[in-house]
């Protein structure tokens, strides 16, 4: 499986060959970011902690709710105290968990992409490191959860991404080999896991990605809109 950074102009999405395409949750499907602000200003505030704009909280996202609250001590305080970081995490999860849809959307190019997998009888599972029932919330409230076969939150297997195991395990739940297999993401943790369960990674340009450039990670293709990947799939099957 290659694992080169994407050059030419050969899409590496090859949808017609693709039995399970996996997907981020967070920057990949849905913009989330407003509603992970306030809920993280709305935990600061109980704990008496200074508050953080919405702009700070957009470069922190992208790897998870520990890692989003690690970035927020180290701004507030320098440093991360181990034991206000379990306390602020915890409280983030419970405020966030609340209301978790309050100014979340489905980024434009989604609803089309996930019709057209179904469509044409492709499995899709969520593969998230956000908790998993925060995870199956947001879907079932955005009427996204008939799309998706499996849901694999942060918290659901001993690992999670950037390690490989989540792909891995949905790949053996469905029974596909990793050829059959897609995934797509936004954030330098989907291209990792990806190249090591040794399969085809695609993201997308608009997601969070914790503030850094998407290209630094060298993924094998970055696309602006999913719906460029039906574009070319109907150009290949009208061949």
């Amino acid at each position: 499986m290659p694992f080169y950074f994407w050059v030419n102009s050969m899409s590496v999405a090859q949808l017609q060959s693709r039995h399970l395409i996996l997907f981020d949750l967070d920057g990949t499907l849905v913009d989330s970011a407003v509603d992970l602000y306030r809920a993280m200003n709305l935990s600061l505030e109980k704990l008496q902690f200074p508050l953080v704009t919405e702009e700070q909280v957009r470069a922190w996202v992208g790897k998870g709710a520990a890692k989003l609250c690690e970035a927020v001590l180290e701004h507030i305080f320098g440093q991360v105290n181990t034991e206000q970081q379990k306390q602020l995490l915890d409280t983030f999860v419970d405020i966030y968990a609340q209301e978790l849809c309050v100014n979340t959307q489905v980024y434009t190019g989604i609803l089309p992409f996930l019709d057209y997998c179904q469509s044409h009888n492709m499995v899709m599972a969520c593969v998230t490191n956000k908790p998993e029932h925060l995870a199956k919330g947001i879907l079932q409230i955005l009427k996204l959860d008939h799309y998706f076969k499996l849901v694999i939150g942060g918290d659901t297997l001993p690992e999670r991404k950037p390690h490989p195991l989540p792909l891995l395990h949905c790949m053996q739940l469905c029974q596909v080999s990793a050829a059959e297999t897609l995934m797509i993401g936004d954030s330098s943790n989907d291209v990792e896991a990806a190249r090591r369960a040794g399969i085809d990674c695609i993201v997308v340009s608009y997601g969070y990605n914790h503030g850094e450039n998407i290209h630094d990670c060298q993924p094998q293709q970055v696309v602006d809109s999913l719906e460029e990947l039906l574009e070319e799939d109907l150009e290949r099957r009208k061949a």
